[in-house]
């Protein structure tokens, strides 16, 4: 879920209900139903997003598209404020610019590339060679 979605999610929520039902509440009430093995991570693409997810539960906080040195002083703010809560920068991560989005303050870095633009390979698990296959 996006920050943005989320945003929207809970702004629902509070029309629906007619009441001021703070994210927290709405967000803990949707996580019972996936179980307390699940992590929820948001997508936000503001420090403000970040804030609101992390401030309603997020287990993971994902700052997606930040420059370097906006992606750090995000990640410390969250840090400062919420320890428990895993920061992951993604978007625009390459090989070549990685060690510019490490810091202490993010826990995760994701890199498209590793899965967008794969080579494809063909496999079958056709018995070609007419082995027969025992069956217990």
């Amino acid at each position: 879920m996006c920050g943005q979605q989320f945003h929207n999610f809970i702004q629902k929520k509070k029309k629906k209900k007619k009441e001021n039902c703070p994210p927290q509440r709405t967000f803990h009430k949707n996580l019972s139903v996936c179980g307390f093995s699940s992590k929820i991570e948001v997508e936000c693409c503001s420090a403000e997003e970040g804030r609101e997810a992390a401030s309603a539960g997020a287990d993971i906080v994902m700052l997606d598209n930040f420059k370097p040195q906006e992606l750090h002083a995000a990640a410390q703010s969250l840090k400062d404020d919420f320890p428990a809560v895993l920061i992951e920068a993604s978007g625009g991560v390459t090989p070549e610019n990685l060690a510019q989005f490490c810091s202490p303050h993010v826990d995760i870095i994701s890199l498209g590339c590793i899965t967008q633009g794969c080579p494809v390979v063909d496999f079958s698990l056709k018995n070609i060679y007419n082995v027969p296959i025992p069956h217990h």
